[in-house]
């Protein structure tokens, strides 16, 4: 069964401080965070582009944990940067620097495998882009993207556009609340959901993450952690961790399995945000995964009334 991941997006160059340290010139992007975490569920396809300044290293790091970089070209100038800051709010980057470089070109063209893939992530970039890349897909069974504040304020129209062509849209609380002009993330993604998606997920940093799936919310707390080393990509891995269970299923309209996927993202941004750029999920395997899920799911767990009585029961006889 063909289960390949197709992700398009970005690779970059991050600098990041927060308050337990700082990272110069480290692996960041988009779709870099999303393959890392999709990769331990299914195939992944990447396609992104690099300048010539991108470390050999970070592509044998990428090819070396199986993701397909066939579709990560190098073009002449130097790689996208971006550069940050977190205070003790762990949720809100400052952003001190963006330098596009030869992102600022990047027109997504996919080969015959790319576009067969079932199931496809339209990472963070222009709307108009986004659109541009499901245009050349073939009939995919399942189709997600996330954005960012400059895209809803500067392509509003062409980001709603877009959401009436995916299925799931992945977005942050202010992201939602913006896009939609409403004042709290449930009335936000009931908005969200009347233009397409049949599924929205809003994440809401250290607060966990809630999903509406059709006319119903369920909501998901964090994984308890003691400390936030660097919340950079986490959102990302969040999306990589949740479409790489779907597809290693098969099964994209199931609200139970769709519980599933909430509760593997949140493993995968837990993760990450443990250490600084990838560090956390480059050297990840299923079975730490799969050991994480099931204590997320164990604390989540409240028995029923009946259930708890029928515990009780042996005792009492």
């Amino acid at each position: 069964m063909n289960n390949a991941i197709l992700v398009v997006g970005s690779v970059a160059l991050d600098t990041v401080k927060t308050t337990a340290g700082s990272a110069q010139d480290a692996l960041g992007g988009s779709a870099t965070y999303f393959s890392l975490a999709a990769r331990l569920f299914a195939p992944v396809q990447l396609v992104a582009v690099v300048g010539e300044d991108f470390p050999a290293r970070h592509r044998a790091l990428l090819c070396d944990r199986g993701v397909d970089c066939s579709g990560l070209k190098t073009a002449k100038g130097k790689t996208f940067r971006w550069s940050g800051r977190y205070g003790r709010d762990a949720n809100t980057a400052e952003t001190l620097a963006t330098h596009l470089n030869v992102f600022k070109d990047f027109r997504p063209k996919l080969d015959d495998a790319h576009r067969r893939a079932p199931v496809v992530f339209l990472a963070n970039i222009d709307p108009e882009l986004q659109s541009e890349v499901l245009a050349q897909m073939q009939s995919p069974a399942l189709v997600a993207c996330d954005t960012m504040n400059f895209w809803i304020d500067s392509k509003p129209g062409a980001l709603k556009e877009l959401l009436g062509k995916v299925d799931i849209f992945f977005c942050n609380e202010d992201e939602a609340e913006k896009l939609a002009d409403r004042p709290n993330p449930l009335q936000a993604a009931e908005v969200i959901a009347s233009w397409g998606p049949k599924v929205v997920v809003v994440k809401k940093g250290e607060h966990g993450a809630l999903m509406r799936i059709g006319s119903r919310f369920y909501i998901f707390p964090p994984f308890p952690l003691p400390e936030i080393k660097d919340p950079t990509g986490a959102g990302d891995t969040f999306a990589g961790g949740f479409l790489g269970y779907l597809a290693s299923c098969g099964v994209y309209d199931d609200a139970d399995h769709m519980k599933r996927a909430m509760a593997y993202g949140t493993v995968m941004a837990s993760y990450t945000v443990e250490d600084f750029s990838t560090k956390s999920v480059e050297g990840l395997d299923r079975d730490r995964v799969d050991e994480r899920f099931h204590d997320l799911a164990d604390r989540m767990s409240i028995p029923r009334a009946d259930e708890l009585l029928k515990a009780r029961k042996p005792a009492l006889t």
